[in-house]
């Protein structure tokens, strides 16, 4: 337990730094030689959604970026645990008004002081619906917040922040919550500069943050490149000259870069090696269960999948009528596991036994069935058409979707098809601005250790992540409730309650729980997968 607590809520906040055991690979092996702390690593991805602002990236692409520019109050080690970064202290009574100081003398990467306003201005600009960033969600439980995010609303400045003095700023949230010191690792809870909030789209795309790298170049599509932060003072130091992220559009080709030494560190193996790169690759190979799933997304803004009786039988119809063991089988030699909630197994208070979870079991015989009750309430067109949208950059996303594709068409007798997406940044362009015209595919990468966070951020009414635009007050009141939860195990036990509802409505469909398959090539050396199946970019070295 690393948070300073003035009261007996040191017992509960122990209890909440989790301790998960989702890391994998790792090599301190430097071939017998030196490790070389000024080799620039070169690394996989996608291109980022939006500029790269603390409070509006909510994707892969942009989260391993910002990761490395910013650092927050906390970090989270390659277990999950929290890590104190800027925080000297995180200080409450009664697990809703918190004290918090910052360590004294950081500096941002262009010389400016990180002060306890550099975190309120941030909070405050996130949370403002005027500004419209996806993460603003991140902010509900602060006091003031449904003020300054209502629409339309000119305000600012919630209520519950204030700056003390230049290390010093108190946060009073709406209810008592005793995991929010969890949260603060996450990308949404950076501090920004006084420059980003003159010209905050101008910032995006040169942002200037506080962690261990900072950004010198981003060619859009191709890549972006990141140089050692030498004013960084924390616990995440670079052990290397840099990383080089490579914008791929397809994992084959960045795999291919892998084998012949042209790219040093792959997240995501492609299917068609999924057979061979542990033999290819040998100890430079990695094979572990992270928090991570998969899911299908249908939104309930599309007719006959409304949040009504006919929309909750067609999803679960669909759900029925998918055999996710036949697709982890032929897709992912085994590679992954079949998903029994909304959350992952490595998480704190997971339960693989909730009521309401056989509907994500395939049974084809009660898929028809579903489907025909649906069909009673509004007849589907013979040949109307079902699309499952998905990017072609992402390994394994076009073999899944087709195969899940034509067990629909035979399973439920529609007319299913496949719609490709030539980048994950075009397809959340779509998902984001709720024009999508089918289904499409969707999964989540833990933000920081916790239940809720695979619940709340994307399944409560308004959250930046809710692709389906789902909405339900009971929902939302049982997750409130959970957050409450004086008790870590009692609030875990309530979130789980709420997946019951979820159940019902199947405002996404689980699939499968996420496992990190990646390989570095032959020039790095300390290669590790953490926790959340990203790899730990600043610890690799060259050999």
């Amino acid at each position: 337990m690393r948070y300073s607590h003035a009261s007996k809520a040191v017992v509960l906040s122990a209890a909440l730094a989790l301790t998960l055991s989702a890391c994998g690979g790792g090599s301190d092996d430097s071939a017998g030689g030196e490790a070389d702390g000024s080799y620039v690593v070169t690394a996989n991805t996608t291109e980022p959604q939006n500029g790269l602002l603390p409070a509006n990236t909510n994707e892969v692409g942009g989260g391993r970026v910002m990761d490395l520019l910013f650092t927050g109050l906390v970090s989270y080690d390659a277990k999950g645990a929290p890590v104190n970064e800027l925080a000297e202290s995180i200080e409450t009574k009664d697990s809703q008004n918190y004290t918090i100081k910052i360590k004294s003398g950081q500096t941002f990467s262009d010389g400016s002081p990180v002060t306890a306003a550099s975190f309120v201005d941030a909070w405050n600009f996130g949370a403002a619906a005027k500004n419209a960033q996806l993460n603003s969600y991140f902010f509900e439980s602060i006091k003031g917040f449904d003020k300054v995010n209502a629409e339309k609303s000119k305000e600012d400045k919630m209520e519950g922040l204030k700056v003390v003095d230049d290390t010093t700023f108190t946060v009073e949230l709406s209810q008592p919550e005793s995991d929010f010191p969890l949260r603060l690792g996450y990308t949404a809870f950076m501090p920004l500069p006084e420059a980003a909030f003159e010209d905050p789209k101008a910032f995006g795309e040169k942002p200037v943050g506080n962690g261990p790298y900072k950004l010198t170049e981003w060619n859009h599509d191709v890549n972006l490149k990141m140089d050692v932060n030498e004013k960084y003072d924390g616990p995440r130091k670079a052990a290397n000259g840099g990383i080089d992220f490579k914008v791929y559009q397809s994992t084959d080709s960045a795999y291919q870069d892998l084998v012949s030494g042209n790219l040093d560190v792959l997240d995501q193996i492609p299917p068609s090696q999924l057979a061979s790169y542990q033999s290819d690759l040998g100890d430079r190979s990695v094979n572990s269960p992270y928090a991570g799933n998969a899911t299908i997304t249908i939104p309930g803004y599309l007719d006959h999948f409304k949040q009504d009786e006919e929309g909750n039988l067609r999803r679960a119809a669909i759900s029925r009528a998918i055999d996710r063991q036949l697709i982890i089988d032929k897709v992912y030699q085994g590679g992954k596991v079949i998903a029994k909630d909304f959350t992952a197994p490595v998480l704190e208070g997971y339960d693989d036994k909730l009521p309401g979870s056989e509907v994500l079991e395939f049974d084809d015989a009660e898929a028809k069935k579903l489907w025909a009750d649906a069909d009673k309430i509004s007849k589907w067109d013979a040949d109307k058409e079902f699309s499952i949208g998905y990017n072609v950059d992402g390994a394994g996303n076009k073999e899944f979707v087709e195969a899940i594709v034509n067990q629909l068409k035979n399973n439920l007798g529609i007319n299913a098809t496949a719609k490709s997406f030539s980048s994950f940044k075009e397809l959340r362009a779509k998902v984001t601005a709720y024009t999508m015209t089918g289904a499409f595919r969707t999964g989540w990468q833990a933000d920081y250790p916790s239940l809720y966070n695979f619940l709340g951020p994307l399944f409560g009414t308004g959250a930046g992540s809710n692709d389906g635009k789902y909405s339900s007050k009971e929902f939302d009141e049982s997750l409130a409730k959970g957050l409450a939860a004086t008790d870590p195990t009692e609030g875990a036990k309530i979130f789980n309650e709420s997946q019951e509802i979820l159940f019902k409505d199947l405002p996404a469909i689980p699939l499968w729980y996420q496992a990190v398959q990646g390989g570095w090539s032959e020039n790095v050396a300390n290669v590790e997968f953490g926790w959340n199946g990203v790899p730990i970019y600043n610890e690799i070295t060259g050999k």
